[in-house]
């Protein structure tokens, strides 16, 4: 497997995830770019799944946007020149009475060959199911309130509440399970796995009551169940950057998670995952402002066959709740950084010269990264949308300063941060066409005003009041933003005044995306202009697909409340929307 090909499996919530599909365009002929891997990797015989807790306080999606579906085989391109003509047909809106009982699934797949199989057939204890549609041709979606994400490899599933077990893919039985951790106290499986070289991959939230040992990255075997390896996120005593937290006692050294789902480059056999903030979040009640807290809103680079952390970059150190988890898009690339639109450039950078990098907008911030993949060298980033707790960051060395002006000093220090603490960017799924060499975003125009809260008060785990804005001088909260990969430059924006949410780039020169409002939309991949957009009336919070039944291409979302949703509703009271728990699926007339 080439690095462009690598897919990352769906957070639990969101849908089924368009996956990001890293790299550059492969010689020979081209796979569609915006045609993702399917949820389910087949590798093999074996179906592999990984359950998840129950929500927590962590920015993710709802309980309620989890579906089921199928593999499909190569698919075929929806074309700018056709998208005029593509139908608002609808071949599975879902929203059935709730079923809380056990039920026979009746599961089909389509194999890699487009032929119907059956999986899971057995009655499965599913609670609290939320809408479950078969289709004419034996397909079934379902919703699960317990959030599940999903992989394949040599032989079987895995489910649990940070347990990982498998079933039999042809007969439903249980073949193993490995408990990882205790989900009640303090553990969060918010995202799925991912299958590296035969391991299952996955990192988790960690709420404080977890202590430092809930903030970890695992590997198991995906035979047998055995743990390989698990590695924490926060130094243990004699381990580098143990010193990183000053006299802050280890077991009040806590919340550092790695809640969305990682990315790996074969070639180089690491694992790249992001992580969250610590709390509380002003420094100054953990340890010293002046402290890095390690590692907390980094990216990790870990070799996928020890857990062994190769090399870490640090983002920014964190005041204000502004998290560092999302996707890692991993491309080979030329590296161009044009400095009329790129703020920070590493000097020794080559214009024109091909790197494997790391990029894409990690944080909350808006800003975005490329680093050498390999090594870790920062390369250049720049900022998007409004912000300004990043002063500066060090060309040579890549050390980001935070604007001293924003950062607390003791309790009751008011400020106003922006982006607020829902971002900027969040977990909504960005986009990456190898067609265009263009990554795609997302956005929020979003500030906030800030409180540092007494130690005594423990509303919340973070340590500040905040009260979201509209950032100054624009009336839109969303905003798509297209960057060029290898010059940074801003190819086109979109923005409107509803909340984006997340987006797919096809091979046909699209890019599919819904908003806080209920409006899902095709936009042409180099100008931004809407070809397409339909009102599907609750917020379109999964991750959009596209993919191929019997040689048809469809396009499919779900939609339904979520945090990120609702914090950009609350910016536009006069746009409505309803709370449906739908699926959505479109093809061409």
């Amino acid at each position: 497997m080439m690095a462009s090909k690598i897919s990352p499996l769906p957070p639990c919530g969101g849908g089924l995830r368009r996956g990001v599909v890293p790299g550059s365009p492969p010689k020979g002929p081209r796979r569609p770019a915006g045609l993702r891997r399917p949820a389910f990797v087949a590798l093999g015989a074996l179906l592999v799944l990984v359950a998840c807790a129950p929500a927590g306080p962590a920015a993710q999606p709802s309980a309620d946007e989890t579906s089921v579906a199928q593999p499909s085989r190569t698919l075929v391109m929806v074309v700018n020149t056709e998208v005029s003509n593509l139908a608002a047909k609808v071949i599975g809106a879902t929203n059935p009475d709730r079923l809380t009982r056990p039920f026979n699934a009746g599961l089909t797949l389509i194999d890699g060959k487009g032929e119907p199989r059956p999986y899971l057939t057995q009655e499965l204890p599913v609670l609290n199911t939320d809408s479950w549609q078969v289709f004419p041709d034996g397909r079934m979606h379902i919703t699960w309130r317990l959030r599940p994400g999903l992989t394949w490899q040599d032989g079987a599933p895995l489910i649990a509440d940070d347990f990982v077990f498998a079933l039999d893919a042809q007969k439903g039985g249980l073949v193993w399970e490995t408990k990882i951790l205790d989900y009640q106290k303090g553990a969060q499986q918010t995202s799925g796995p991912i299958i590296a070289n035969g391991k299952i991959i996955s990192g988790r939230g960690c709420e404080p009551e977890g202590g430092p040992e809930a903030c970890i990255i695992t590997a198991h075997d995906a035979r047998t169940g055995k743990e390989i390896w698990r590695t924490q996120t926060i130094p243990k005593p004699g381990e580098p950057g143990y010193d990183s937290w000053g006299d802050v006692p280890y077991e009040k050294r806590v919340h550092v998670g790695t809640w969305m789902v990682p990315s790996y480059d074969p070639e180089l056999n690491l694992i790249y995952i992001g992580t969250s903030v610590s709390t509380p979040s002003p420094k100054f009640r953990l340890g010293g402002n002046e402290k890095q807290h390690l590692y907390h809103n980094s990216t990790l680079a870990l070799n996928a066959d020890t857990g062994r952390i190769v090399w870490y970059y640090q983002h920014l150190i964190d005041h204000w709740d502004l998290d560092h988890p999302f996707e890692r898009l991993l491309v080979d690339t030329a590296v161009a950084p044009n400095a009329r639109d790129v703020a920070w450039i590493n000097p020794r950078v080559k214009a024109g010269e091909r790197r494997k990098v790391v990029t894409g907008i990690p944080g909350k911030t808006g800003v975005v990264y490329t680093l050498d993949r390999q090594t870790g060298e920062f390369l250049w980033a720049r900022p998007t949308v409004a912000q300004n707790v990043v002063e500066t960051i060090d060309g040579a060395t890549g050390v980001a300063t935070v604007n001293p002006k924003m950062v607390y000093a003791a309790p009751g220090d008011e400020r106003l941060i922006c982006p607020a603490l829902t971002g900027g960017k969040n977990w909504p799924a960005g986009a990456y066409s190898p067609l265009t060499n263009t990554m795609y975003f997302p956005l929020q125009n979003t500030c906030m005003t800030t409180v540092a809260m007494e130690p005594t008060d423990t509303s919340t785990i973070y340590g500040i009041s905040t009260k979201t804005l509209l950032a100054a001088g624009t009336k839109n909260v969303g905003s798509i933003h297209a960057i060029s990969v290898e010059t940074g430059q801003t190819t086109w924006k979109h923005e409107q005044r509803a909340g984006m949410l997340s987006l797919v780039a096809t091979g046909g020169g699209l890019v599919f995306g819904g908003d806080a409002h209920g409006r899902f939309k095709a936009m042409h991949d180099r100008t931004g202009k809407v070809l397409w957009e339909i009102n599907l009336g609750s917020p379109v919070s999964g991750y959009p697909i596209t993919f191929a039944v019997g040689g048809k291409q469809y396009v499919a979302v779900s939609t339904g409340p979520s945090l990120v949703a609702g914090g950009a509703a609350g910016l536009t009271p006069e746009l409505k929307q309803g709370a449906a728990n739908q699926m959505f699926v479109f093809t061409l007339p």
